[in-house]
């Protein structure tokens, strides 16, 4: 089946093959922009180095997202420092984790921390993924070939683990350590179980028969003003957030406790 994608941009340059990859879990990697170029639009810190891996600190420099295809396994690797009640945490992506699943969590990175607490499990079941109790707390997607496992080999020693599979084996892991803040794991367990496909050029179709496909025609110029729409609510997001941090009225310094915090004791 052949569609014609419509809606984006002008219509003057050639339009090029592409393919609706679904389920999306097993779409294949993705262009990595789709994460490094959302990060720079948050105002994180780009401190890659030309021909070597991807690297980016959050603002507070206690978050450090990076790709390196070179390492082994190779693939994105997401740390952060202890803050606060905060312990470190770290999140491993492999090269085959589709790069809008991998977004879920990076996203999430950039935003605030929403006054609900978070439950992982939840968009996993409202979109149809079965939940398994057993020796580990398990969630299967429609297919069987894809799930999120909160997995403890015993008693002080956990990880959330989750990951996809064709008929070829195993095609890509991603591990987080039981610190890694729930409502970032919220974030990745979202993108995991959307229903939506993935969008892949032709050539970046993973060799399975386990994915359905459908053709689109897309021009490069509709591909470009969809990811600068996504750049430019990260733009815009990041600004409110800047805004309303910068007009909150500050707390005045306690008296009291100043002159306190001068004397010496005896």
């Amino acid at each position: 089946m052949k569609k014609t994608w419509t809606g984006w941009g002008p219509t003057a340059d050639q339009p090029q093959q592409h393919y609706l990859v679904e389920p999306r879990h097993l779409g294949g990697g993705g262009d990595l922009r789709f994460v490094a170029e959302y990060l720079r639009a948050s105002g994180w810190k780009d401190i890659s180095r030309t021909g070597g891996p991807i690297v980016f600190d959050s603002p507070d420099r206690s978050v450090r997202v990076g790709f390196d295809p070179t390492a082994m396994p190779g693939g994105w690797t997401v740390s952060g420092q202890a803050v606060g009640q905060q312990p470190a945490w770290h999140a491993t992506f492999t090269m085959a984790v589709p790069i809008e699943i991998v977004a879920g969590f990076t996203d999430t990175l950039t935003k605030p921390r929403s006054a609900h607490a978070p439950n992982v499990w939840a968009p996993l079941e409202e979109n149809g993924w079965e939940t398994e109790r057993g020796q580990h707390f398990t969630a299967v997607s429609p297919d069987r070939n894809a799930w999120l496992q909160y997995h403890q080999s015993e008693p002080g020693q956990a990880h959330w683990w989750a990951g996809a599979r064709t008929e070829h084996g195993t095609t890509w892991d991603a591990v987080f350590t039981p610190t890694t803040p729930m409502h970032l794991i919220q974030g990745f367990s979202a993108a995991l179980s959307d229903p939506t496909p993935v969008l892949r050029p032709r050539g970046d179709i993973p060799a399975t028969k386990w994915i359905s496909t459908t053709s689109v025609s897309v021009r490069p110029s509709e591909l470009g003003a969809w990811q600068q729409a996504r750049i430019t609510a990260a733009r815009a997001a990041t600004w409110a957030r800047n805004s309303w941090s910068a007009a909150r009225p500050r707390q005045p310094a306690n008296p009291y406790t100043a002159a306190g915090a001068n004397k010496s004791r005896r």
